[in-house]
């Protein structure tokens, strides 16, 4: 058997391909608890359910924002939360063209014998939840893996524990009708060059792809969610034509051209950054057999929340701060970003948080 087939396998496909469509691209609205209590905080708004949900209606009825998106990553609060006027987040979305999906991983605990990596929990009672969430209306998931590059890292133990672990997540996700998103996000951390960084992402993804095999996961039903590839954090930056090149190099080596779309993270980098590697990428005349767009958190959200500052009378401002990032986004995905968005507060500014935790 070369591929797994559920019931579900042309509903994934399609699914698959749907989130993937040139112009359109995911907004991760999927943090925990603690850590929007954290974005929360930075604006003196405390973390309180109602406090969540509005911050979360802004995003999701901001006006000109569904059109960008082809998708939105909910915490599993979200998926069952409502509208300040009783409609459910989910049929919000999915009236403005979105597919709703949800966050199924457990968070990272360190692996035993290593120097302070990680592996992801969650895989147990991943196919009940899995099924629940199905009913409820979501349509794709997402499973974070954490890796680090340092002097000896990323062990061998560490990359096969985790394309293992995202692997049996995948398959799990496609026998219960959700797209799986694979992330295997290497961190910025560190001091590291571009080259380092190319090297780790390809071992890193040859790893997945070997593990997705080993799992007989069908490709054509899933997405990929990769760091750029770019120097580490603490060193000096590099031009978005160069992330560009040595990100999509790395792609073609290890991604297998089944895989319908690439939608990366934006790993700390500001707003303006992480549109503008994008949109090089798009624009780098080369083969590339995967559409590449955005699965962004963070570089989406950041001016808006800064803008927003928990403030009823913010709110206009806000969605169309959040309307600028998207738009923004949206075209970076087909390449004709021009760098002329008007930058909110805070789109400029870095995101990077030293060893991130959702």
């Amino acid at each position: 058997m070369s591929a797994f087939t559920s019931k579900f396998a042309d509903e994934l496909i399609a699914n698959a391909a749907y989130i993937g469509t040139p112009g359109k691209g995911i907004l991760a609205a999927d943090e925990s608890t603690g850590t929007i209590g954290k974005r929360l905080a930075s604006i003196n708004v405390e973390n309180v359910e109602s406090n969540r949900r509005a911050l979360r209606e802004l995003l999701f009825t901001a006006p000109g924002v569904l059109p960008c998106l082809s998708g939105v990553i909910l915490f599993e609060e979200t998926l069952y939360q409502k509208s300040s006027d009783g409609k459910l987040f989910v049929d919000i979305l999915k009236e403005g063209g979105v597919l709703p999906g949800i966050k199924v991983d457990k968070g990272t605990v360190e692996l035993a014998g290593t120097n302070g990596e990680t592996t992801t929990q969650g895989l147990d009672g991943l196919g009940e939840r899995c099924k629940k969430y199905y009913e409820a209306g979501a349509r794709f998931a997402k499973w974070r893996a954490v890796l680090k590059i340092g002097e000896n890292e990323p062990s061998e133990h560490s990359i096969h524990e985790n394309a293992y672990g995202l692997a049996r997540y995948a398959v799990i996700c496609q026998e219960n009708g959700l797209v799986p998103i694979v992330e295997p996000e290497i961190l910025v951390d560190g001091s590291h060059d571009i080259h380092k960084c190319a090297a780790v992402t390809e071992r890193v993804l040859a790893a997945c792809y070997k593990a997705l095999s080993d799992h007989h996961v069908l490709l054509e039903g899933t997405l990929l969610k990769p760091n750029m590839v770019t120097p580490g954090s603490d060193s000096a930056k590099v031009a978005p034509e160069v992330i560009a090149e040595h990100t999509v190099r790395a792609l073609q080596r290890t991604v297998p051209p089944a895989v319908p779309a690439i939608v990366f993270l934006s790993g700390g980098q500001s707003e303006e950054e992480a549109t503008k590697n994008l949109n090089a990428m798009n624009q780098l005349k080369t083969k590339k057999p995967w559409s590449l767009s955005f699965s962004f958190g963070r570089a989406l959200q950041q001016s808006t929340l800064k803008t927003w500052a928990g403030k009823e009378e913010n709110v206009k401002a806000a969605k169309e701060a959040l309307y600028v990032r998207c738009k923004a986004n949206s075209e970076a995905t087909l390449g004709t970003y021009k760098g002329d968005a008007k930058l909110g507060d805070g789109a400029a500014e870095s995101l990077h948080v030293k060893d991130y935790k959702y």
